[in-house]
């Protein structure tokens, strides 16, 4: 058994979550509910970030102690995610003892190695970020990612030096090619490297809200020191050295464009100073536009959409599949209820929907509501073994629009090669048998196939098609392979699982 091991951003408290969040959300459980399909041993982690000075002032402004707020808005959070059928194996809060010792032994460990040391800073610090810029990568003087005035800051800080990893970093990346995708965020993270690294700040005395530094309490660790340890922190680091070995590296960190100097950079060089390795891979995906702004928590109205609005409009799997399959894992995506409305009426409703309508239908009037066996020389066994191979393809390489995209091919092909044959028309007998029972067997292999994104319709339609067990519960690739199923089921016809809406 392999073992797959993925991981969100932690996503800061200070206010609630929107489908911005959702979106990298979604796409690493679609991703880690497919692993489960092929029987990998699955880690999947999300959580919060809850530490820093945005956090701390977000809560005053609130009139709230900073853990008020954390355990407010970490609840809506796990309650946006249970909305959306996220499937997380642990949901990790920053402010958790077990993070606090993670934290404290991991940067213990770079500082024995002699890679953190006391020094003055000077410099623009932007509080959103919780990071600092200089003159040149500011926007007119603002912060380059919320276009926001930057603070002058000096203070006496603790200093990891990042520097010496310059040459190590892009050695490893040498070697690993894929440890940073796509190919455009590889480069970005090449070139801030060969501009030289700078040292960078990693702990603050000027407020007290955050993990201390262990040799010098007087200190707590720079937000971003606290933040990216979670994954270890998740995966036993500190406390079960069995399991930390059994988990660590991940295969995936998924993350944000906007984060990926931290991810990318900042993080490998701390592990390789803790003399541990650097993840498998940061997959950096674009952000999610509305009227071509950023969806945020700060900005616009208009931009502020939330899980919820989405799904009491369009329902759990609509709103899943939207996301996963409108906009390509790594570049920018427009979202617009237009574009979701076209989507869920052409996808889900007209094709999905459909073929589970029809097929169910015609069984029950011709088949007398027991499903026909499929033919063992289909003209549809060869499009659902290319079906098979390309959604494969896609979901190993972190595409979920492109798994969605083969996945619904043999969708369309099923319902040309239904009318093709028409077997409304035709009188009960074994040639509609064989075209019903090639349909039916085709939609079982979708069901399993669009089970990531698609839990709660593909669980009902099996249910609908007598099948035992759940689509999730299968195992690839034998569960996939045509006529791995026989007939005599009784079918069950039902309401249309994705009703088509009037624009």
């Amino acid at each position: 058994m392999s073992r797959f091991y993925i991981t969100t951003p932690i996503y800061y408290v200070n206010d609630a979550p929107h489908i911005g969040h959702a979106y990298p959300t979604v796409i690493a459980d679609a991703v880690s509910r497919w692993h489960r399909l092929l029987g990998d041993d699955v880690l999947f982690v999300t959580g919060t970030d809850e530490y820093g000075l945005k956090n701390q002032q977000a809560a005053e402004a609130q009139g709230l102690h900073p853990k008020e707020l954390a355990d407010r808005n970490s609840t809506r959070f796990r309650a946006a995610w249970d909305l959306l059928d996220i499937v997380y194996d642990d949901f990790i809060r920053t402010t958790e003892e077990r993070h606090t010792r993670s934290v404290q032994k991991f940067l213990q460990a770079i500082y024995d190695n002699g890679d953190i040391e006391l020094g003055t800073y000077e410099g623009l610090y932007c509080v959103a970020c919780e990071a600092y810029y200089t003159e040149g990568d500011l926007d007119d003087g603002l912060c380059p990612i919320h276009h926001r005035p930057v603070e002058l800051v000096k203070q006496e800080n603790w200093f990891f030096r990042l520097s010496r990893y310059e040459q190590r970093l892009l050695d490893h990346y040498a070697a690993h090619p894929d440890a940073v995708i796509p190919a455009t965020r590889r480069n970005e993270v090449l070139g801030f490297i060969r501009q030289g690294l700078q040292d960078i700040s990693i702990s603050r005395s000027s407020f007290d809200w955050g993990v201390p530094l262990p040799w010098d309490p007087t200190h707590v660790t720079w937000v971003w020191f606290d933040a990216l340890p979670n994954y270890i922190t998740a995966a036993g680091y500190g406390d079960d050295p069995e399991r930390f070995a059994h988990w660590w590296p991940a295969d995936y960190h998924l993350v944000g464009k906007d984060i990926i100097r931290f991810h990318a950079v900042y993080w490998p060089a701390m592990l390789l100073a803790a003399g541990l390795e650097p993840p498998r891979s940061v997959a950096a995906h674009g952000w999610l536009l509305v009227g071509g702004e950023k969806i945020s928590k700060s900005g616009a109205k208009f931009t502020q959409i939330t899980p919820a609005d989405l799904v009491a409009e369009y329902g759990v799997d609509a709103t899943r599949y939207h996301l996963l399959r409108e906009v390509p894992l790594g570049g920018d995506g427009e979202f617009s209820y237009e574009g979701l409305e076209a989507r869920y009426n052409a996808d889900l409703a007209n094709n999905f929907g459909n073929l589970v309508s029809r097929v169910t239908t015609v069984v029950g009037t011709k088949c007398d509501g027991i499903g026909p066996a499929p033919s063992a020389d289909s003209s549809l066994k060869d499009v659902a073994a290319d079906v098979v191979r390309a959604t494969t393809d896609a979901w190993g390489r972190l595409a979920p629009s492109d798994a969605l995209e083969a996945t619904w091919q043999l969708i369309r092909q099923t319902n040309a090669y239904l009318e093709a044959h028409e077997p409304w028309k035709a009188e009960p007998g074994a040639e509609v048998d064989a075209v019903l029972g090639d349909a039916l067997e085709a939609l079982r292999i979708v069901c399993i196939l669009a089970s990531p994104a698609l839990p709660r319709s593909t669980a009902e339609a099996w249910r609908r098609l007598g099948l035992e067990g759940t689509p999730a519960g299968q195992r690839l690739p034998a569960a996939v392979e045509w006529g791995n199923s026989s007939g005599g089921r009784p079918i069950e016809k039902g309401e249309p699982l994705f009703p088509r809406r009037k624009g």
